[in-house]
Order: structure tokens, then C-alpha cells, then sequence
């Protein structure tokens, strides 16, 4: 078991997301949950630790608001609802927070603006900005321009892609049930609590799998996928039941509430958190298993000779992934040569590029500083 009492103590950037479930009720926002919150992320931050925080809530919001009975399908009709309730929701974070005397920032973000560099590191320069000047960031997606390419998809990724993005030393995801169980335990009375997951296997995606959620997009299952974000990346993650009092303070104090999700020992850095997790892959390579021990064991390029096949089409300087001849994902990176060319040079040694080609601007088809491996192995 690991020493998750020391990984809290040391925790001095935190990402705490709350969800739907927790922040509505019937009638609207939950104002007691979101004062209570909001005064415990204020406690944190009393103790030299930065905040950020993730909230969940605009759309449920907006649909009480407006008294709609369920959630739109169409697209403006949710763009325009999730307008009305961002506005109600980041008012009640402002009116929380302000009796602590601290501020707030509204940071709207789409997945476009984490797969574009530039935009990527604005984001990152403009949220270290607000933390050193001692003000929350409160991070929503920006659901009013949002279209399927640009989505994230639900709040527990956003989280994640934030916790990448900050290089965050934990991610806390407050729920409406205590974390992850065996089994759905609003339904099952015999269900057990599973208090730490050090290998995020198949068995814990189907437990997840069986727990949906009522208000938000994601269930219990989206939340696992956060965390083998996250933990792939070095950073631990927590769920846990963000309607009990007291709930930060208590993991801060060395309570054992909720699931804890061991992170992998090796951090990767922020532009490796870029590579494997905020680009969308254009395509896929698939490679033997003397380039799969030479990457993994290694830590050495990819070559054209440990190429077996090459799957889509995409450019130099496109992300795909590489994959293993069963088809597990290993990693992604970045292509020094378009698809067409990787199809001509697989195989082959780096020498004969240029037979091949006629020109070899690169001995490597993804060089290790453009490579990163995303299987979790703690």
C-alpha cells in the first residue's frame, strides 16, 4: 500500500474537480455544497497550497433554471442552456469564495485549445499568472462553442488534461458516492468500497462501467479513464464524495476516504503530457517487438526498421499512436515522415532511407524527445 497520508502532505498544486451531482439539487445549485467547498479550497490555500479548480454544473444548472425537463439534444439548445447556467454557477463561486476574501477566474477551454501548441502554453502562462497572484481558477469547457471536434467530452478529462497541463502534484474528483466500488452500491447493498488501485486492469473498468451518473456526461467510468491519464503521468488521483462535510480537510488530515489511484513513479514532464495526452492521433504505426523493447526498455527512437505496418494518412509533424503487433497502444508521438514515406522505409535500416526516398532528412521516424509512452507500469 502506498503512503498516501505523504502524498497528500506533500501535495503544493492541486486540481479538484466537483461534479453535476454534487453542485444541483431539484431547484437549482446547491449553495451550502458550494459555500462549503469553497471555504475548504480556501483552508488549502491557506496552507501554501495553489488551487484549481474544475466545476461541473452549467448545464444542470441552466436546465433548472430554465425549468427544462430534460437535456436538449440539439447543439445550440445546449450551447445556449449551458450559457445560462455558467452564468448562475460562476456567480455562486464568486459570492462563496468572496466571503473568504479571496477571487476568482473564469477559464473556459475547449480540447482545441489544448492540441494547438501556442494556445496550449497560453492557457498554462495565463492560469500560473492567476495561482501566483493567489486567485482561483475556476476551469470549465466552453460548452457555447463547443462541437464534437473540439469537445473534451465530460469534466473528469478536462480535469485530467488540466492536471497534465499544470503539472499538478494530485487530482482530487469529488463525486456523489464515497469511490469507486465492486459494484454499483445505490443498488447493491452488499457492494465494497475499493480503497487504493495501483493497476487501473480491465476488472476495475468493468466495476466502473456498471456505476452511471445522473446529471453530468460521465459516470464512474470516465473517471477511471482520468486517472490512467493522470497516473501514467506521475500524478495521483482521488475520488471520493464531495457531499460529505469537510471532505478536503479530511483527506488533507490523512482520512482514507475514497479510491486513491497510485501514480506511476517516473513524472512526466509538461510537453510529454502534451504529446501522449492533448494531441489527437492522425493515424497509427505498428512495430515488433525488438522496437517495442527498445522503447520501452530503453528509451531509444523509433526507427524504420522496427516498422511492421502503418495504419491511415498523415503528414510530417502529425501525432499518431504505436501499437504493439495485438494492437495495444504503447505511446504516441511525433512523425518525422508522412505516411506514405513510412509505408516505402518499413523495414528497412536507416541507411537505406535514401536509396529508398532519394533524401533522408531524419535517421528516425519518431525521435524519443518527440516519443512518449502512455501504458501505465508503476
Amino acid at each position: 500500500m502506498m503512503n498516501t497520508r505523504h502524498q497528500f502532505s506533500q501535495a503544493r498544486r492541486v486540481v479538484v474537480k466537483v461534479g453535476s451531482n454534487v453542485l444541483t439539487l431539484d431547484q437549482g445549485l446547491n449553495l451550502p455544497v458550494i459555500a462549503s467547498i469553497s471555504h475548504e479550497i480556501g483552508h488549502l490555500m491557506s496552507s501554501s497550497r495553489q488551487v484549481i479548480l474544475v466545476s461541473s454544473g452549467a448545464m444542470a444548472a441552466g436546465m433548472r433554471k430554465l425549468q427544462l425537463p430534460e437535456r436538449p439534444s440539439a447543439i445550440p439548445a445546449r450551447q445556449a442552456v449551458a450559457a445560462v447556467g455558467q452564468a448562475g454557477l460562476i456567480l455562486a463561486y464568486e459570492n462563496a469564495f468572496d466571503r473568504d476574501g479571496r477571487k476568482v477566474a473564469q477559464i473556459l477551454l475547449t480540447a482545441e485549445d489544448m492540441t494547438n501548441r501556442k494556445r496550449y502554453l497560453n492557457a498554462r502562462n495565463t492560469l500560473n499568472t492567476l495561482l501566483e497572484w493567489g486567485v482561483v481558477p475556476i476551469v470549465n469547457e466552453n460548452d457555447t462553442v463547443m462541437v464534437e471536434e473540439i469537445k473534451f467530452g465530460d469534466n473528469d478529462n478536462l480535469a485530467a488534461v488540466i492536471a497534465l497541463l499544470m503539472d499538478a502534484d494530485l487530482l482530487i474528483n469529488l463525486t456523489d458516492i464515497d469511490g469507486l466500488y465492486n459494484k454499483d452500491p445505490r443498488v447493491f447493498a452488499d457492494a465494497q468500497l475499493l480503497p487504493e488501485i495501483d493497476t487501473i486492469g480491465k476488472d476495475i473498468e468493468r466495476y466502473a462501467g456498471k456505476i452511471p451518473g445522473a446529471l453530468g456526461t460521465g459516470g464512474m467510468l470516465t473517471k477511471i479513464k482520468a486517472a490512467r491519464k493522470v497516473t501514467a503521468a506521475g500524478i495521483p488521483m482521488v475520488i471520493a464524495n464531495g457531499t460529505q462535510p469537510d471532505i478536503l480537510r479530511r483527506l488533507f488530515g490523512g482520512s482514507s476516504a475514497g479510491t486513491f489511484f497510485v501514480p506511476r513513479t517516473e513524472r512526466l514532464s509538461s510537453r510529454k503530457c502534451w504529446l501522449a495526452f492533448s494531441l489527437k492521433p492522425k493515424g497509427a504505426i505498428i512495430i515488433d517487438e525488438g522496437a517495442v523493447r527498445a522503447i520501452q526498455g530503453r528509451g531509444k527512437s523509433l526507427l524504420p526498421s522496427g516498422i511492421v505496418r502503418v495504419i491511415g494518412e498523415f503528414s510530417v509533424g502529425d501525432p499518431v499512436q504505436f501499437m504493439n503487433n495485438e494492437g495495444a497502444v504503447l505511446g504516441n508521438g511525433l512523425v518525422n515522415y508522412a505516411a506514405s514515406d513510412i509505408r516505402k522505409i518499413k523495414g528497412l535500416k536507416s541507411t537505406q532511407i535514401t536509396d529508398c526516398l532519394g533524401e533522408k532528412p531524419y535517421d528516425e521516424v519518431i525521435h524519443r524527445d518527440n516519443l512518449v509512452l502512455t501504458e501505465t507500469t508503476n
